[in-house]
């Protein structure tokens, strides 16, 4: 079996992670031949190359490049592949009418978020419903994904994301990180995502403030980078600007989860649904308890009241008192973090996923 995995960038993103996590997790097949195309030269991921994949590149000159389609399919012609899994919605509207004029199967894998809504000109909205019609599979990373596109069951899968516990082996000293960062309160509690609108970090910040005016022992950091970096910098009053820390992208993201004495996600549930969070599996794989925004699939990975708490949208006052709960009962969160540890190593490992993906792309190929 020949499968291309296809996608913009291999950047820092959440599905970018979930590639490379499939493309650890599929090398361990020896009758699965793997091919990589990128539209980006960017390459977060250094250990790509111990995978021994050689990407090919195409790179667009604008965003809808229409000179990607003949590429494309040249390329394809060439590698003569079984399946073509594309994990964006434009790599969806370049790969689809390739792989119907050469008989490829086409898993159709962008669903990674769960909007609660959509505007009729959304783009994404738009090239999910030109795309499935004509996809051999479509996969979302979670159930609420499928809900929020509606796609029809027939050729509906979902998968969730899968994490290597690998990647907590060799860690750096938490001393020594904490030293680094500059960190000298006994708790930390952070939140590790980009800096955009579908992020919620202005709840985040003023819990944090709240918390701040009351206490001296809890230090916040914010982990990512993005266009609303800046105006969240300008939101920390000058007596915290000491605890609260912007530590912008960083690669080692799991010795930095290490040192967190709890995780947040805090999400726009207005127009954002998270799928599978990258970041909330990183929390709980190193024993974090998590508190995050009650919407998309979070309700999937988290269970309430057992791994961690989801609140309410744009409650900073609800998120506030979370956060001191946790912080004041440590076998809580000792509990917490246990169980939601157990839960990502027996139902979102990395094998559980490849295996999943493996038998989808299996079962399409003998329909």
């Amino acid at each position: 079996m020949k499968v291309i995995q296809y996608i913009d960038s291999l950047g820092s993103g959440g599905k970018e992670r979930q590639v490379m996590e499939l493309l650890k997790g599929l090398s361990g097949f020896e009758d699965i031949d793997i091919e990589l195309i990128l539209m980006s030269e960017e390459i977060h991921y250094s250990y790509l190359e111990n995978l021994k994949i050689k990407p090919h590149f195409l790179l667009r000159r604008s965003k809808k490049d229409p000179l990607i389609y003949p590429q494309l399919f040249s390329l394809c012609k060439k590698i003569k592949p079984d399946i073509i899994h594309s994990w964006e919605s434009m790599c969806s509207v370049y790969a689809m009418p390739v792989a119907k004029l050469l008989g490829i199967k086409f898993v159709n894998g962008f669903l990674r978020n769960a909007p609660p809504n959509f505007s009729v000109l959304n783009k994404t909205w738009l090239r999910a419903k030109f795309t499935f019609p004509f996809s051999d599979a479509i996969v979302a990373n979670s159930k609420a994904g499928l809900k929020a596109y509606r796609v029809k069951p027939h050729n509906s899968y979902f998968v969730h994301n899968g994490f290597d516990m690998s990647r907590l082996t060799n860690l750096c000293n938490s001393n020594e990180v904490r030293n680094r960062l500059g960190v000298k309160t006994d708790n930390v509690v952070g939140m590790v995502a980009s800096f955009s609108d579908n992020k919620d970090y202005n709840t985040f910040l003023s819990a944090a403030q709240t918390i701040l005016s009351r206490r001296n022992d809890v230090s916040f950091v914010m982990v990512g980078d993005g266009y609303n970096l800046k105006a969240c910098k300008n939101k920390v009053l000058p007596e915290f600007k000491s605890p609260i820390k912007f530590l912008g992208r960083i690669k080692n993201i799991e010795e930095i989860v290490n040192i967190f004495s709890l995780g947040v996600l805090s999400s726009n549930a207005l127009t954002h649904g998270e799928g599978i969070s990258n970041s909330i599996m990183e929390y709980m794989a190193l024993g974090k308890p998590v508190i995050a925004t009650d919407c998309g699939g979070n309700d999937e990975l988290i269970i309430d009241g057992e791994t961690g708490y989801l609140v309410s949208q744009a409650n900073a006052e609800e998120l506030a008192m979370r956060i001191v709960q946790l912080l004041d009962d440590d076998k809580l969160a000792s509990r917490f973090g246990e169980a939601g540890h157990r839960r990502i190593v027996n139902e979102f490992s990395l094998e559980k996923m490849t295996t999943q993906y493996v038998k989808l792309y299996r079962e399409i190929l003998t329909c």
